[in-house]
Parts: C-alpha cells; structure tokens; sequence
C-alpha cells in the first residue's frame, strides 16, 4: 500500500457541488460520485471529516435579498447544510462507511451535537464525521466553519472540493480563459492578492494553526485518493516553510 501523506482531512464540499446540471437541489449521480470519491481515500485508512454547505437549498444572501434579516437568513441556511449531511450520511452508509452527523445547532433527533472529543474518537474508530449547521452563529460563512472544525480535529490539511474548477487562477478562468493556475500560494499572498476562493478568515484560520489547503476539481475522478498519497494535484495554499511537507515527494 502507498504511503498516507494526510493521514486525517476535512472535506469542504459546497452545496453547488452536490446540483449537477439541474441548479438545485441534490444531483443522485453527483452525490453518489463524491461518496465513491470518499469511499476510495476511505479504504485506504485516511480519518475523513466533512464540512457541507447549504447553497444547493437555501443561501442567506438570497434571504437577505428578499427583505430578510440577515441572521434569521443565516439560520435557514444552517439548517440547509444539515438537510445535505443527513443526505451524504445515508448515501455514505449504503456505501457500508460508519458514518456519523454532528451539527453545531441542536436536533438531537436526527444527528449527535458537536462535541469536539467525541467527533475525535468517532475518527479514530474509523468513522466518517460530518459537521452540518456550519459555526452555530449568523455571519459566519462555511469555509469558516471548515476551518474552524479543521483546527479542532487538528486536521493535517483541508481539501476544498470545487465543482470543474481545478485550482487557484490569477484572474477568473470563465472570463479569460487564457488566466494562468496558482500551483502553490503562501496564506499572505492569498489574503494581499483576496482571491476569491475561500473566506478570508477562513484563510487566516488556517494560517494560523498552519493547516494547508489544496483546492482541487473533485469532478475529476481519483482526486481526493491522489491528494492524500501525496500527489499534487489543484492549488496548494500554505506558508513557505511548510511547502515541502504539505506536498511530498509525488507529482
């Protein structure tokens, strides 16, 4: 067996990832395809925790458009999040993956709550741990929430799934084609530069509990299984010192 590089990661999975071609909602073949993506790193004995986002359902900008308050907004799009974990937790555990739910907002009828030493233990039995209802609080976007849960798991990086874009580019790639990828970027350039790929603060999260993020297309099939041997594949977001060992030796 090849040797692990990420021996623990959290997933950052979109809720515009899981629509497909139809815009809303839940795509069955796309959902079904990321399990089988977790699946394949799962088998290789990689502890996989997972942060969802509810945009696929309800986002609280769109609330917030509507005349809305923006933290009552929020709350329904939390509760967007844990419709899509309840949903990838089934589909995982067909799969014959142990799975289990932890939401930041209390239902204790459909999911556990968080609790940061039972979400550690669920990993190393050997479960899948995904976090729904983001950080709990209005305001807060889920990169946060996934850098966040990232840094209390003491993940070894976040994969940040992105739906058929591969990377970090210098300009928007569906407005210049011709715009150059970012194989690697430091946390200071990505803040100096604001990118827009994940929340700010989600990147000085990171930075300061030195945890890389690789942003990749999970689209493309045996990603997340290459990631965790080491393979370089996206974007690699980290400091400079810690570039050699985020990365490995593949490539």
């Amino acid at each position: 067996m090849s040797e692990v590089r990420f021996k623990r990661i959290l997933l950052k999975l979109s809720g515009e990832a899981l629509t497909g071609a139809q815009g809303f909602g839940i795509e069955p073949d796309i959902i079904a395809g990321i399990a089988d993506e977790i699946s394949s790193a799962y088998s290789l004995g990689v502890q996989i925790a997972i942060v969802v986002g509810g945009g696929n359902i309800f986002r609280g900008v769109q609330g917030s458009s509507w005349g809305m308050d923006k933290a009552a907004a929020d709350y329904v799009g939390m509760l967007a999040t844990i419709m899509n974990c309840l949903i990838l937790q089934e589909v995982l555990t067909r799969k014959g993956i142990p799975t289990r739910v932890q939401t930041a907002i209390a239902m204790p009828a459909v999911a556990e709550p968080f609790i940061r030493l039972r979400a550690i233990r669920h990993l190393e039995k050997g479960r899948v741990v995904i976090f729904g209802g983001g950080t709990g609080n209005p305001h807060v976007t889920t990169d946060t929430a996934a850098a966040l849960r990232a840094a209390e798991m003491k993940a070894d990086a976040i994969l940040m799934a992105k739906n058929h874009v591969d990377g970090v580019y210098e300009e928007d790639p569906k407005k210049n084609p011709n715009a150059k990828r970012i194989d690697f970027i430091s946390f200071d350039d990505m803040l100096a530069r604001q990118l827009k790929v994940m929340d700010p603060s989600a990147v000085s999260l990171c930075q300061q509990n030195s945890i890389p993020i690789i942003v990749f297309d999970f689209a493309r099939q045996g990603s997340i299984e290459r990631i965790v041997l080491g393979d370089k594949i996206g974007t690699l977001i980290g400091s400079e010192c810690g570039t050699e060992k985020a990365t490995g030796a593949r490539t």
